[in-house]
């Protein structure tokens, strides 16, 4: 969103952003804006209009619960300080920020966009995050109701568009447009003389990297299990880099298991990226098998991006698995199998020409169909049709050209 954001703003556009308090990864206030109930500054032209949420570092459902309605009473008074937008766009989850962008939008009418990133409370519900039937009725009540007052649904895929029209939303007014990655910014890079590589002492080695949330939805014990099926090969290290407070669970996963051909690192800073997607020979994606079809992980694009071949221990039915093999830039293997996962990556490491091969073919695909000017393109376009359609029906959404695409529209 900061990338739409900062990409609007250079076309011209006015952007304005109501948001919380920084606290990602570690889930604590940054210290410049503790004590704080609002702060607004501006970034690359971008007007981010901050407001107070009560967070904690180990939440329960009641914490999490009082997050989220915090920042529906006090990003109210921020949305008012400023000029009436033309339009707004609301990134969920979480669904309670429905509430006070349906409010804002009816007193200045003001169409909203709909910004789909996960359907709750559905993933949750499937992979067992979620279990309180209060709780779990009540964000069934939030999503239709979302559903129903907004103007506009952006998906990121198809599985997306499929699961909103069996709960009854129109077809035309849902339209997808693919989350995108900087292939300027993250492209393909040697790896001799990489910085990142010699400051982990990873010089020689074949890295097989998974960097991202660490959650239910994936997993990674069958990462750390297919390394330890390794462990012969000394040339073979296997990367995971996540949030610290996740990684100490891992670290004693691997200790308890003998997996010491595992290197666990915190979130690196984005300047890094490039040099850490450039020390990999292997990306994975990984997911559970019970994970719910449509979702979509956004390291995709991100590794396809980089000219790395991806290995995907996801649902052979999913969203990720129809975009990985369309992309002809990876290997898909079974979920929640080290030795499926072990197969891939070591087949990967004695034949180096296959992978080359599907990380060629994973750039092509990303440069033809994740670019960041192809995605800004249709944004734009939907918010200049909404606005100049304002006082119309949503029937006629404008036709997104693309090619053909599991995640296209």
């Amino acid at each position: 969103m900061t990338e739409l954001a900062e990409g609007l703003v250079k076309r011209g556009h006015q952007v304005r952003v109501i948001t919380g308090m920084p606290n990602y990864p570690q889930r604590e206030i940054y210290h410049e804006y503790r004590g704080k109930w609002y702060v607004t500054e501006q970034t690359n032209g971008v007007t981010i209009q901050r407001s107070y949420l009560r967070i904690k570092s180990k939440p329960n459902l009641i914490d999490r619960l009082l997050l989220e309605l915090s920042f529906v009473f006090t990003s109210l008074p921020q949305a008012f300080k400023g000029g009436r937008p033309d339009v707004i766009i609301l990134t969920v989850p979480p669904l309670f920020g429905t509430l006070p962008v349906t409010i804002f939008g009816w007193l200045y009418n003001c169409p909203v966009v709909l910004n789909v990133q996960d359907i709750l409370p559905d993933a949750a519900v499937r992979i067992g995050l979620l279990k309180n039937k209060w709780m779990i009725r009540t964000l069934a009540a939030l999503e239709k109701f979302a559903y129903r007052s907004a103007h506009t649904i952006s998906v990121i895929a198809d599985g997306f568009r499929e699961n909103l029209v069996n709960k009854g939303v129109p077809v035309n007014k849902i339209v997808c447009i693919p989350n995108w990655v900087n292939v300027n910014f993250i492209c393909p890079l040697p790896k001799h003389n990489n910085s990142w590589i010699s400051s982990h002492q990873l010089d020689g080695k074949f890295v097989v990297l998974y960097s991202g949330n660490i959650a239910l939805t994936q997993g990674l014990e069958t990462v750390i299990e297919a390394a330890i099926c390794l462990r012969h090969i000394k040339e073979i290290v296997f990367v995971i880099v996540g949030e610290s407070i996740a990684l100490q669970r891992l670290q004693k996963y691997c200790l308890l298991n003998g997996a010491d051909n595992v290197l666990l690192l915190p979130l690196q800073p984005r300047e890094k990226l490039p040099e850490m997607l450039a020390a990999s020979d292997v990306g994975l994606i990984v997911q559970k098998r019970n994970v719910i079809s449509f979702n979509m992980p956004s390291k995709i694009p991100l590794l396809l991006a980089s000219g790395r071949p991806i290995v995907g221990s996801v649902p052979a039915t999913g969203t990720a698995a129809k975009a990985i093999k369309l992309s002809g830039g990876g290997i898909i293997v079974e979920p929640e199998s080290p030795d499926a996962m072990a197969t891939a990556v070591h087949d990967l490491y004695v034949n180096p020409t296959l992978g080359a091969r599907l990380g060629n073919a994973g750039r092509q695909f990303a440069e033809e169909n994740y670019s960041f000017e192809q995605a800004l393109n249709r944004y734009e376009g939907l918010l200049s049709h909404i606005v100049a359609n304002r006082k119309s029906t949503i029937g006629n959404l404008p036709k997104l050209n693309s090619k053909k695409s599991v995640v296209d529209g």
